[in-house]
């Protein structure tokens, strides 16, 4: 009865059900369980199950690779750092999320925005939200590609539908006509829908280099500074900090 049963919720997929479904009637004799415990034990097991198959997934699909953690963010490097720990550390509470608040990280190579980007697109997978990460290069190129062979609209949902989208080293390299406008139609259908964070090594001012035009690179920053949080990020190079002048 016990192995019918089993296949049964195989084909249910109720994965933790037919694992632990023999362990449950076990311990439902030992300390005398009614049906109802033996359900709920078991439902609490597959409830459990699923919450962890989930945020695994959610990780996996971030593209973060690796697991980045506020403990390892060295905040006593430089003075900006200690002056935005308390914010940078609330921002982990995700409650960004649930305001619609995009994320703005301005400082030169190496101050700590892409790590602690990756600290906060990892806790979001591990609180099972929808996360992905990418450099802005990596994206336009995506989504040209995509343009060329008529599956623009598919890849633009790729990056428009995460609950987080995390966009690496904007301002590195200028983004050409069809970049920026690209660049454009998503942050315009994420605002105030969906969460960005930005990393960026140029202030405001500077991205009419990043796109074609100061007017779209206005518009651009216009809809992500409308609801943020910006963190300015100063000093030395972190990597550079074992080395001597």
């Amino acid at each position: 009865m016990t192995n019918n049963l089993i296949e049964k919720l195989k084909l249910l997929r109720l994965k933790a059900f037919h694992e632990k479904v023999s362990q449950a009637f076990e311990m439902a004799a030992q300390n005398n369980w009614s049906a109802l415990q033996v359900l709920e034990y078991l439902t609490d097991l597959e409830l459990e199950q699923r919450r962890i198959s989930k945020i695994s997934l959610c990780f996996k699909k971030s593209k973060l690779e690796n697991k980045f953690t506020i403990d390892q963010f060295d905040f006593n490097h430089h003075s900006s750092r200690k002056k935005n720990k308390n914010l940078m550390q609330d921002l982990l509470h995700l409650d960004f999320i649930t305001h619609k608040k995009d994320v703005i990280l301005i400082g030169n190579p190496g101050v700590g925005k892409t790590f602690f980007a990756k600290c906060t697109g990892f806790k979001a997978t591990q609180h099972a939200v929808k996360t992905l990460f990418t450099t802005a290069i990596d994206m336009i190129n995506h989504l040209i590609t995509a343009e060329a062979d008529n599956s623009l609209l598919r890849k633009l949902d790729h990056y428009q539908s995460p609950d987080l989208l995390v966009i690496d080293e904007v301002g590195y390299l200028p983004l050409g006509t069809q970049g920026s406008n690209l660049f454009f139609q998503i942050i315009s259908a994420r605002h105030e829908k969906k969460l960005t964070i930005i990393t960026t090594n140029l202030p405001f001012a500077n991205w009419g280099t990043i796109f074609d035009s100061t007017t779209v690179a206005t518009a651009i920053a216009d809809r992500l500074v409308n609801n943020s949080e910006v963190f300015v990020l100063e000093g030395k190079s972190y990597r550079n900090r074992d080395k001597k002048n």
